[in-house]
C-alpha cells in the first residue's frame, strides 16, 4: 500500500470527516464504476449523532416548507439504515455553475438541491475537543499538505497533517477477473474467478473504513463465464453460470474473506446498493423517449422502480450479508436514485477518454450514457448518506 499501519481505536471526526471527499473523488474519476474504496486514518473516537439535523428550520435558514419530499422511508437496525427519498430545493437564488461538466447545459437536472453542489469536494469536520464546526474544502488544503497518486487500479489521496489516506481500488466484480485491468470490452470474453478475491484483498487489509460496491459490471448478460483454476489456461476449466448464481458465489467469496480476516472492532465495512440505470424510457411512460436523453425532471411517481435495478440481485446481497459475522452497513442509494432519470451524463459523456463529437451527440440512441451520473448531482446525495453513517 505504501502507507504505514496506523494505531487502532475509534475514529475522531477531524479524521473521519475527511472520508466524505472519497465519493466525490471516485465519482469524478470513475463515476459509477467504483467497486471498492479504502480509507486509512489515525485512531480516535467517533462522534455522536447531531440532533440538530432534525430541526424544522435548518442552519442555512431553509425551512421544511422549502423542501419537496418525493419519498421518505427509513428503516433502522443494528447495521442497516435504508433511506428511500430525495429532496428537491426550490431555488430562490442562482444555481451554482459547477454542474456544466463536459459541455452540458447547467440545468436543475444536475442540481437536485443546492446542498449537493456544495458537498461536491467538501470535507465536513467537527472537532471533538471543543465545539467548533467548520467546512473544509479540499482545494484550500495547501499543496504541500496533500498529495494525489493516481494508478490504473489503485489511487491514493493523502492529507499529510492527519496522516490520513483516501484510497480507491478498482475491482469491478470484487472477485478476480481477466477484465480487471485492462478492461475487456466484449462481455463474452470476460472470465471471472468467482471463488477468489486474494489479488484484490491485499489492498483491503489494515484499513479503518472499507466501502464496497459491485453491480453494473455483472449486468451485461444472463450468463457469466466462471473459472476454477488459472487464467493462463484461458476458457479451459470455465463454465457458463446464470448471472445471479455467479453473483451469489462471488459475494459469498467476498463475505468469507471479510468474516475470516477483519476485526469489526477495528474496521467498519459499508456496502453501497445498486446504482440504477435509466436506459429504457418506457419505464417512466415516456414511450417516444430515447433512454435518458433530454430528461430534465425526476420521476414523480412514488415508489418508482425501473428495469435498471434488479431486485433479484438485490435480494442476493441481502441474503449473503445477513449471514455474515462482521456487521455490514448498507449505503442504500437505490430507491432515491431510481427517480433520477434526469441525472445522468447522457450525451455529455466521454468515449475512450474523449468527449463525444457533435455527430455522436446527435445520436443519443447509441451514445447517450444513462449509467454514469453528472456532477454535481445524485452522487453528492450519496455523500450525505455516507456522512450521516460516519
Amino acid at each position: 500500500m505504501g502507507t504505514a499501519k496506523t494505531p487502532r481505536g475509534r475514529l475522531p471526526l477531524p479524521i473521519v470527516a475527511i472520508v466524505i471527499f472519497i465519493f466525490f473523488m471516485i465519482a469524478l474519476l470513475y463515476t459509477e464504476r467504483f467497486s471498492s474504496s479504502i480509507f486509512k486514518f489515525k485512531s480516535c473516537s467517533r462522534r455522536a449523532s447531531d440532533a440538530k439535523a432534525t430541526k424544522s428550520t435548518r442552519d442555512d435558514g431553509t425551512t421544511e416548507d422549502d423542501l419537496v419530499k418525493h419519498r421518505s422511508r427509513r428503516q433502522t437496525g443494528p447495521a442497516h439504515t435504508s433511506i428511500g427519498n430525495f429532496l428537491v430545493l426550490r431555488m430562490a437564488g442562482p444555481i451554482p455553475t459547477t454542474g456544466s461538466g463536459n459541455g452540458s447545459p447547467t440545468t436543475a437536472s444536475c442540481h437536485a438541491s443546492w446542498e449537493e453542489a456544495h458537498v461536491c469536494g467538501a470535507i465536513h469536520c467537527n472537532e471533538t475537543n471543543g465545539n467548533r464546526s467548520f467546512v473544509w474544502f479540499e482545494f484550500v488544503i495547501p499543496d504541500d499538505h496533500k498529495s494525489m497518486r493516481r494508478g490504473r487500479s489503485h489511487s491514493v489521496f493523502t492529507v499529510k497533517e492527519y496522516n490520513a489516506t483516501i484510497e480507491f481500488y478498482w475491482a469491478p466484480f470484487l472477485v478476480e477477473s481477466n477484465s480487471d485491468n485492462p478492461i475487456i470490452g466484449d462481455p463474452k470474453k470476460r472470465i471471472l474467478k468467482v471463488d477468489s478475491v486474494s489479488k484484490h484483498a491485499k489492498y483491503w487489509v489494515g484499513v479503518d473504513i472499507l466501502a464496497f460496491n459491485t453491480y453494473v459490471w455483472w449486468m451485461s448478460g444472463t450468463k457469466v463465464k466462471a473459472l476454477w483454476g488459472s487464467f493462463a489456461n484461458g476458457e479451459e476449466g470455465s463454465e457458463d453460470l446464470d448471472t445471479v448464481v455467479a453473483y451469489k458465489i462471488g459475494l459469498k467469496t467476498w463475505a468469507n474473506w471479510i468474516d475470516s480476516t477483519l476485526d469489526p472492532n477495528k474496521t467498519r465495512v459499508f456496502f453501497t446498493t445498486m446504482s440504477p440505470t435509466h436506459a429504457r424510457s418506457e419505464d417512466w411512460n415516456h414511450e417516444d423517449g430515447i433512454k435518458c436523453f433530454n430528461e430534465t425532471k425526476p420521476v414523480s411517481k412514488k415508489g418508482h422502480w425501473g428495469t435498471g435495478s434488479n431486485k433479484q440481485m438485490m435480494s442476493v446481497v441481502a441474503g449473503v450479508v445477513e449471514k455474515m459475522r462482521v456487521p455490514i452497513t448498507f449505503i442504500n442509494i437505490t430507491q432515491l436514485s431510481e427517480y433520477r432519470k434526469d441525472g445522468h451524463s447522457s450525451v455529455y459523456n466521454e468515449l475512450g477518454g474523449k468527449l463525444l463529437t457533435d455527430e455522436q451527440r446527435a445520436d443519443p440512441k447509441h451514445y447517450a450514457d444513462c449509467i454514469h451520473w453528472c456532477l454535481p448531482g445524485v452522487p453528492d446525495t450519496w455523500n450525505q448518506i455516507f456522512l450521516a453513517h460516519l
